[in-house]
């Protein structure tokens, strides 16, 4: 027997898209102007207190798109404390990122074509002193100033790039290792040494004091698992030898810092393998030994670290929707903070040598990241830039923290965005956009971006709504493992507890929701529009899961997804995965449904979104199926973020803003 399609209609045409997006009133944040924003990203504070550095975002005209070239770039900047006039240290059409200052002050080091230059305070032209010969991914001024560390992958031998040459270019999974090695090179010149295991992958290091040692932190293979969760710390010397282990670790980590007078190391890490984030605070002697837990029953999660003094450890964290600067003793005890929990979201600091003064890049709800200056005695925040000062003009939806209470009683947050001009309890037409992760954080910040249009959505008169569902980072260790062995179940109730909240409040209307999310959002959006159809008007899955039984041998992270996201072997519950997948719940699906994928994406492979489409497609469910070349876990090329957001108005408008639900 031939099984046969239902009918069924195509979504939209871009053309229809592009006719329809013409109409829109001008007033309201356009998909053009988010892909014009600029950001401020890395931020670092001169010695002196006197200048930062910064880079900032440059996105591409739209004269300037061409398929080799859409991606925009970074430039550098430097910019004096008390506020004045910026100053180009890089420009379109170079790239610059990572701006370090050398600790006398007297240089500014910087990522300029994949080596690490330098110019003077002063200004100058900018001059290479490292000529890795692969790109340098890191790098750090060691504490007397004469060095720099760096971080460069090993160069594949000459022999196999004369193969690929001549089509010679077979993938071997075995050997697609890749070692990234730890370099020392003289700031006055000379050869670089390295100082870690040639078969090693470096993935993060910190110089001692002494300038003679540094813990590196390293694993034995260079694919992401590895990264993610095999990661071990370790001292080394920059005179060579075997790398020392330090302390022992499990699961995820993050950043690290020497104290100041070198006793004492401290490390942002997970407290087990199966911890979902990097989040908590710990300390371990130098000399090694076991590590403690500064942060154990912290409601937050650790994002970086510093040292005040050998006492007193700083660290940046994000609670809740928000963020703050913290200080803690480094031989525990209570968590002060020093600022934070406002309008402001940042997720590190930049101090000068006073310990008083600092730089860092933040967002709120009104505007990208920008350059603030603060100083911890009057714990205030000053705003030094505005790139975004267009946005001014540009009518915003209201944004809020919301709280609701899940079925189970456990108390939930997320952030609202109010439809631009509406009034209370106007029962808008909801569009819900769930974050990815699952242990990703919505803040109470700036959130628009070309997956997420969150106030392009409001400007057309949605309320938009984006939960931290259990799981979520920001709420400390027992929040982010509260979704374990049990993915789309509360989590995902949490979700629909949260939408009854708004329609009980009256901010809603319930009969017209629809949900758009990427990666685990995407995952969310494809299970809304499945086993919860009778919920959501329209679905629109970016990179999401459909399927967790072939995602699980198909993902780039197939061991995080095991031991961190479901905390079990899942070909041991092969119901259960097969229960909680997209896939699983097709018949009963009739919410029309646009699905994107790029298709270079290694995390979330494109079968995952192309077999749901084939699967609503032959069910007679309505569905379009949009195909990204190029794009990897994301959409960075600017016409492709245009033509994405273009397509979450125009189907949002179709299909969830009409009062009555539309036939299909």
């Amino acid at each position: 027997m031939m099984l046969r399609p239902r009918p069924c209609r195509s979504l939209v045409l871009l053309a229809l898209l592009l006719a329809a997006s013409a109409h829109r009133i001008h007033a309201q944040l356009t998909p053009e102007q988010v892909t014009q924003l600029q950001n401020a990203g890395a931020v670092a504070i001169s010695p002196d207190a006197r200048w930062v550095a910064y880079t900032l975002s440059q996105p591409r005209a739209p004269e300037e798109d061409t398929i080799a070239g859409q991606r925009g770039t970074a430039g550098l900047w430097v910019m004096p404390v008390a506020g004045g006039e910026a100053r180009a240290i890089v420009a379109r059409p170079n790239s610059a990122g990572s701006p370090q200052w050398s600790p006398d002050g007297s240089q500014l080091a910087f990522l300029l074509r994949g080596q690490v230059n330098v110019v003077p305070a002063a200004g100058g032209e900018p001059r290479a002193i490292t000529s890795a010969p692969g790109s340098v991914s890191a790098y750090q001024w060691s504490p007397d100033g004469a060095s720099i560390a760096y971080m460069s992958r090993v160069p594949e031998p000459d022999s196999i790039t004369t193969m690929r040459r001549r089509g010679d270019d077979v993938i071997v999974w075995s050997e697609r290792n890749r070692p990234v090695r730890l370099y020392v090179q003289p700031v006055a010149g000379g050869e670089a040494r390295a100082v870690t295991p040639a078969e090693n992958t470096v993935r993060e290091f910190t110089w001692a004091p002494d300038s003679r040692t540094l813990a590196v932190q390293i694993t034995e293979d260079s694919d992401v698992d590895s990264d993610y969760l095999y990661r071990r710390i370790y001292r080394v010397s920059v005179e060579g030898g075997a790398p020392q282990l330090i302390v022992p670790t499990e699961g995820k980590l993050g950043a690290m810092a020497y104290s100041p007078d070198g006793s004492r190391l401290a490390w942002v890490g997970a407290v087990s393998l199966n911890d979902p984030l990097a989040q908590s605070l710990f300390v371990v002697p130098a000399a090694g030994g076991t590590g403690t837990n500064l942060t154990p029953d912290y409601e937050g999660s650790v994002h970086a670290l510093s040292w005040a003094d050998d006492r007193t450890l700083r660290f940046v964290a994000t609670e809740g929707t928000k963020t703050s600067l913290n200080t803690v003793p480094a031989g525990g005890g209570r968590i002060t903070r020093v600022l934070g929990g406002g309008a402001e979201i940042f997720n590190n600091a930049s101090f000068a040598r006073d310990g008083r003064t600092f730089a860092l890049a933040a967002n709120t709800a009104a505007h990208p990241n920008e350059v603030f200056i603060g100083n911890v005695r009057d714990r205030q925040l000053r705003r030094l830039t505005t790139h975004s000062a267009a946005l001014a003009s540009v009518p915003l939806g209201r944004q809020e923290t919301i709280e609701w209470t899940a079925r189970d009683g456990l108390r939930m947050e997320g952030v609202l965005i109010h439809p631009v001009g509406a009034e209370p309890a106007s029962r808008a037409p909801l569009a819900v956009l769930p974050h990815g992760g699952p242990e990703g954080i919505t803040h109470d910040g700036w959130g628009t971006n070309a997956l997420y249009p969150a106030q392009v959505l409001a400007g057309a008169g949605y309320a938009v709504f984006m939960p931290n569902y259990r799981g979520s980072g920001g709420r400390g260790v027992a929040f982010a493992k509260a979704d374990h062995r049990d993915l789309a179940g509360r989590e995902f109730e949490d979700v629909l507890d949260g939408i009854d909240h708004l329609a009980r409040t009256g901010v809603i209307d319930s009969a017209r929701v629809g949900i758009s999310g990427t990666s685990y959002g995407g995952y969310f959006s494809a299970w809304a529009g499945t086993r919860h159809s009778e919920r959501f008007r329209l679905a629109m899955p970016f990179a999401g899961i459909s399927n967790w039984t072939s995602f699980m041998g198909t993902s780039d992270i197939p061991l995080e997804n095991i031991a961190v996201h479901w905390d079990l072997w899942t070909w041991d519950h092969p119901q259960l995965v097969w229960e909680r997948s997209p896939m699983a719940h097709v018949k009963s699906a009739r919410t029309p449904m646009v699905i994107g994928q790029g298709l270079a994406d290694e995390r979330v492979p494109p079968e995952q979104m192309i077999q749901l489409h084939h699967a609503l497609r032959l069910n007679g469910v309505e569905t379009d199926l949009v195909l990204y070349p190029r794009e990897p876990h994301g959409l960075l090329e600017r016409q492709h973020q245009l033509d994405y957001m273009t397509r979450i108005l125009t189907a949002f408008d179709r299909y969830v803003k009409p009062g009555q639900r539309p036939t299909t």
